[in-house]
């Protein structure tokens, strides 16, 4: 229960660390990496308190619909491709196609309350910044990703040996 806890708040804290910078967030990396290390249904619960923690910041819109979809989706991706993808490149490409596809996501939702034209123009609008959240992700996730893990696994052996 710490843990989720824990990793709920480095989540929160990592995105408003970056907030300054439009269209990068750490937010996509986190959750891969802790999806490798600790498997799907502990983040998943972590992808909710995270959401959640949101609304309390942000207050309450469409988007907030969506944020309750589509970070477990990439929760349930990561745990489905963690099992062929050894090294950081698959999940970087996971994560730079997953910052390219955000706006369009959202779209959908934004279709859905205020018509199909408004959505279009609404994805069209913000893809230069489904691009820099794109390759930004990308870029994180080939820098990051390996150093996270390493450090996130060894807590979680230790945790684990600790306590058996």
């Amino acid at each position: 229960m710490a843990l989720i806890g824990l990793l709920s708040a480095i989540v929160t804290s990592g995105k408003l660390a970056l907030s300054f910078i439009p269209n990068v967030e750490i937010v996509t990396l986190l959750f891969i990496v802790y999806t490798v290390v600790f498997g799907y249904k502990h983040i998943i619960l972590v992808s909710v308190i995270f959401t959640t923690t949101e609304i309390l910041l942000y207050g309450f819109s469409t988007w907030i619909l969506m944020y309750y979809l589509i970070w477990p989706i990439l929760i349930l991706i990561t745990e489905f491709i963690k099992r062929k993808t050894k090294s950081e490149y698959g999940y970087a490409i996971l994560a730079g196609l997953f910052g390219v596809s955000f706006g369009l996501l959202f779209a959908i939702t934004e279709s859905i309350f205020y018509g199909l034209s408004y959505g279009v123009v609404y994805w069209i609008r913000g893809i230069p910044f489904d691009i820099i959240h794109g390759v930004s992700n990308f870029i994180l996730v080939l820098i990051l990703f390996k150093p996270l893990n390493s450090l996130l696994s060894k807590y979680n052996s230790i945790s684990i040996n600790k306590y058996d």
